[in-house]
């Protein structure tokens, strides 16, 4: 068994809340035996069965998610529905599972029911049954005996189709596995794993919360994955329901890797960093890419690809942890990828973006109109309906956009800088001198996108050569490749960051410049913000001497995390770019991890994590 196999092996035991369809269910894993929080209340006649943070309409139920261990150990939420207010704390004690459910509000004249509800989940073998007040898992080799602290009710018009324990919130209610325990035990071992957690948060200093809300919303996002029996963190599990049960999008999660291994001393959060970069480079399709969606029954977007990050946060992976075997796991994918950026989507030297034919696995819905067309190529940029996309050709001959990318030319050569990093440190020297002379050639032909009067990078018409004069922050991107000189860098941070007729204001960066008439649409990509573009413009912005810039971007970003997560619990996928709201569109999802890289940038400013354009050490770092 590889050292990856061990590793997945390890982080699919235990309790833990790995159920995709419900915040609500703790799962253990291998077994695969669920126990499913409901609620029956009693005014309305209503059965909540399943649970999900960051549901839209206001009769739905709205969770407020607190802290979670990534192991498991700990979780807390507060959960309101139907005028009914509980809070919903478990921990681990040894192979044991304690939940603890209190009502804060219950407004109707009988106390609604808490719901524990039996399940073996995913077909795997097993039975269960109810004995008296005892619910028992039988599996293979282990036998899982649950206990209430109170009395069971008899109510036979629950909506169950499993053994169930039923308990009266009258009070705060216990259940516990492998032995009775009372009320008091539970507390006490609920307490005792909260302070546990939160002694983690008190290393970030002033930056705690910041924190939380990074390590709270990738441990809720992380599930059990059955399919390719896996842990992995899809972006949000309002997005895995709708997509049928998961689905991995290219860079969100290279980026949660990233963000998991904000904690280094956490060997769970490392393991999920290493399986979100593992699992993400292993759906490389035939083509040799790393495609934009990886989703259920073998359906991925084999036309396409997304931005070129994992390089990028494999490096950092590798500068966080040291182990040398991550870069040998997936370095041939990464260098395989690399090169079909050059062979690919190559026009005369410089990049675009692009859309190959292909007949899709499944009917894909939304998909099959846009394969080999300008909107499968926008798709393959990341920012779907980025402004500067707008009525352009697309070459159904070469299947590229008929547009020099600035962003995508700038992560590129940042993504054949870190390869090459990652190759020497495998000692793969030929592969070195390639993917070095290849950043080179990118690095240079970029200065035929660098705009002197506009004092920035355009992006610039393939077929009329006629350079585009509407601004994304991917006009920054350059900055990756440290292609600008330190004087070309502060004329672009001087006109056009502190612009504020573009990129400026009291919440930044929007997804195109103020001034571009499509900003007013808030609408995902046309002028919200986003972490990711938050993260790389910063990540640009420290290859050069421009500290105060560094500073306004971690100061701002950590901002506008925090005005959503303090007051909701909230890590919005993006927010608007007037107020910093998230909750104002329906296409920003309440709980998307990748909301989590704008506190990164905070941690990162702080020296929490290491200097990201430091150059990798040669030598051996093996931990």
């Amino acid at each position: 068994m590889s050292e990856y196999e061990q590793l997945q092996a390890r982080l699919a035991r235990g309790w833990n809340t790995w159920n995709t369809r419900s915040v609500l269910s703790h799962v253990l894993l291998p077994e695969g035996f669920a126990l499913n929080l409901g609620l029956r209340e009693y005014r309305g006649r209503q059965y909540l069965k399943e649970a999900l943070i960051g549901r839209k309409r206001a009769e739905e139920e709205q969770i407020h998610p607190g802290p979670h261990a990534y192991d498991g150990s700990y979780t807390e939420l507060n959960l309101k529905v139907w005028g009914n207010e509980l809070t919903v704390c478990s921990a681990t004690d040894g192979d044991d599972l304690v939940l603890l459910v209190t009502p804060v509000t219950t407004p109707g004249r009988r106390a609604p029911l808490l719901v524990v509800e039996s399940g073996i989940l995913w077909n795997r073998p097993g039975t269960l049954t109810r004995e008296g007040d005892v619910l028992v898992g039988r599996f293979a080799g282990r036998e899982v005996r649950v206990y209430g602290t109170g009395p069971g009710v008899v109510d036979p018009h629950i909506a169950a189709q499993t053994p169930y324990l039923a308990l009266a919130l009258d009070g705060p209610v216990g259940i516990s596995t492998g032995q009775p325990r009372s009320r008091e035990e539970i507390e006490q071992i609920i307490a005792r794993r909260r302070r546990a957690l939160l002694q983690q948060r008190e290393a970030f200093g002033d930056l705690a919360e910041v924190y939380a809300a990074v390590q709270t919303c990738m441990a809720w996002d992380t599930i059990y994955e059955p399919e390719h029996q896996r842990v992995v963190s899809p972006v949000s599990r309002i997005w895995n329901v709708g997509w049928g049960g998961y689905v991995l999008f290219e860079w969100d999660n290279y980026f949660a890797a990233y963000m998991a291994a904000v904690d280094a001393a956490d060997p769970t959060a490392k393991a999920i960093a290493y399986a979100n970069a593992v699992e993400m480079t292993r759906e490389i399709t035939e083509t040799g890419f790393v495609p934009n969606f990886a989703t259920v029954n073998g359906c991925s977007s084999r036309d396409r690809s997304e931005p070129p990050v994992g390089s990028l946060m494999v490096r950092e992976l590798y500068r966080r942890f040291g182990e040398r075997w991550l870069l040998e796991e997936v370095y041939p994918d990464l260098l395989r990828w690399n090169r079909f950026w050059h062979e690919r989507r190559n026009d005369r030297g410089l990049l675009c973006w692009g859309s190959e034919p292909y007949e899709p696995v499944l009917d894909a819905h939304f998909e099959l109109a846009h394969i080999n067309a300008l909107q499968g190529a926008a798709w393959e940029s990341g920012l779907d309906n980025l402004p500067v996309y707008d009525a352009l050709p697309l070459d159904t001959a070469t299947h590229l956009m008929q547009l020099w990318d600035a962003g995508l030319n700038g992560l590129y050569v940042a993504d054949c800088a870190a390869l090459a990093e990652i190759a020497a440190v495998l000692d793969r020297q030929a592969d070195v001198a390639e993917l070095t002379a290849r950043a080179t050639a990118y690095r240079t032909a970029l200065e035929r996108l660098w705009h002197e009067e506009a004092g920035i990078y355009l992006n610039r018409r393939t077929d009329t050569g006629k350079f585009s004069r509407r601004l994304a922050p991917t006009s920054f991107y350059p900055l990756l490749a440290q292609a600008a000189t330190q004087a070309q860098a502060e004329r672009m941070v001087a006109e056009h960051f502190y612009n504020p007729a573009e990129f400026w204001g009291e919440w930044i960066i929007p997804s195109i410049a103020r001034s571009d008439p499509a900003y007013a649409d808030q609408n995902y990509w046309r002028g919200r913000i986003w972490g990711p573009m938050n993260l790389l413009v910063y990540l640009g912005l420290r290859n050069y001497d421009l500290p105060q810039a560094q500073r306004d971007m971690a100061e701002k970003s950590q901002r506008l995390l925090l005005q959503e997560w303090l007051a909701k619990g909230h890590v919005h996928e993006n927010y608007n770019g007037d107020t910093g709201e998230g909750c104002d569109s329906p296409s920003s999802d309440a709980f998307y991890h990748w909301g989590g890289l704008l506190g990164v940038i905070a941690l990162i400013e702080a020296g929490y994590l290491p200097a990201p354009e430091t150059p990798l050490s040669t030598g051996s770092q093996e931990a």
